[in-house]
């Protein structure tokens, strides 16, 4: 957990110092930069590159609402990240570990049943812990354990995911807010010219534009990351419970 708000201290500090730097440069960059761009198009008669492309339209959108939504890009794919790691290191062999378990039960008994369990990492062998641990009173404490313990597991394993979605739906909600307020803007140059001219308006209705359009890629990025998490979730849960079920068949049968 302190790993994972060093994290976003980091990169709210970064985001913050994006923002400040586009808000600070905006004026002069905005009026120099489709001219440069144009001129080097001309120049060497080839389009801009994607990543040109991108930075010119990121500052043609303005730092305000297009600062905000690269907020939610840098916190959401940070969460991602950190729950990606955690997933995997979360993986466990679990036909490897059931095997070594069941070997140690024969061998050793309990004790080094629970051996195995604390040297392997995972969530199944911390389950595997809990209900040799209860082995000793009976079958039901056992299982009582290991379902109690498994929503534990279940609650890490979840942990933080819901800000991940959070962000998915607040990207292009920004995005829209800066299409309605880009609008705005624009019948108000309208209403204060008096007359209806294209070159009045053109530039706002851009501008309101290219916020949906980030916050849109915005949220794919993360939903792309959101539904791999809960894919690699649902697999290591069901590998939890398998592990589950064939743990008290092996205690059942050491009973025996």
């Amino acid at each position: 957990m302190k790993r994972l708000f060093s994290i976003l201290a980091i990169t709210c500090l970064m985001a913050i110092g994006t923002v400040n730097v586009n808000a600070t440069t905006y004026a002069s960059t905005t009026a120099t930069v489709t001219t440069i761009t144009q001129d080097d198009a001309d120049a060497s008669g080839e389009d801009l590159s994607f990543h040109q492309e991108l930075k010119k339209r990121f500052i043609e959108g303005g730092p305000g609402f297009m600062g905000i939504v690269l907020l939610c890009l840098i916190l959401g794919l940070a969460i991602a990240i950190e729950r990606i790691i955690f997933l995997n290191l979360s993986t466990t062999n679990t036909k490897k570990l059931t095997q070594n378990v069941e070997d140690a039960l024969a061998s050793g008994g309990i004790e080094a049943a629970k051996e195995v369990c604390r040297n392997t990492k995972g969530p199944v062998a911390s389950i595997f812990y809990q209900g040799l641990d209860r082995a000793d009173e009976d079958i039901d404490a056992a299982e009582k354990a290991v379902v109690a313990y498994g929503g534990v597991q279940m609650g890490q394993l979840e942990k933080n995911v819901s800000w991940i979605s959070l962000f998915i739906a607040l990207a292009p909600m920004l995005g829209f807010m800066g299409t309605v307020i880009g609008m705005i803007q624009a019948f108000d140059k309208i209403e204060a010219a008096g007359d209806m001219q294209p070159s009045l308006v053109a530039g706002g209705i851009k501008v309101a534009l290219l916020t949906t359009v980030f916050g849109l890629i915005v949220a794919i990025i993360l939903q792309i990351f959101y539904n791999y998490i809960i894919a690699k979730i649902d697999s290591i849960v069901n590998d939890m419970e398998d592990a589950s079920i064939t743990l008290m068949d092996l205690l059942v049968r050491h009973k025996k």
